[in-house]
């Protein structure tokens, strides 16, 4: 299980809103988006276009890219790289991204 190294409930930081899959999720302000869904229990974050084998973060330090998501409509980005926003919308991608970027 993937959690903050805080004790519990002294993580003061604001918690903001960010959406997964259409689906409302917490995220304290300020930690990476890697970090948010694994404390979420969000794993695999994506599948091989390849094979269909199951990725999810590795270094959580933008070296491995096995972390890649879609946030608010940009392909391939590397959650472990990015903090969440409040109104952030993710996707966990399947297989080949889409040709034409964005849908």
């Amino acid at each position: 299980m993937f959690r903050t190294m805080l004790p519990h409930g002294q993580d003061t930081r604001p918690e903001v809103e960010i959406w997964v899959h259409g689906q409302r999720m917490l995220a304290r302000e300020g930690e990476t988006l890697a970090a948010a869904l694994l404390k979420a229990g969000v794993v695999p974050f994506r599948s091989t276009p390849v094979s269909g084998e199951p990725r999810a973060p590795l270094c959580l330090m933008g070296v491995c890219f096995d972390c890649l998501v879609e946030v608010d409509g940009a392909q391939n980005v590397q959650s472990c790289m990015v903090a969440v926003r409040s109104g952030m919308q993710v996707q966990l991608p399947q297989g080949a991204r889409r040709a034409g970027g964005a849908a």
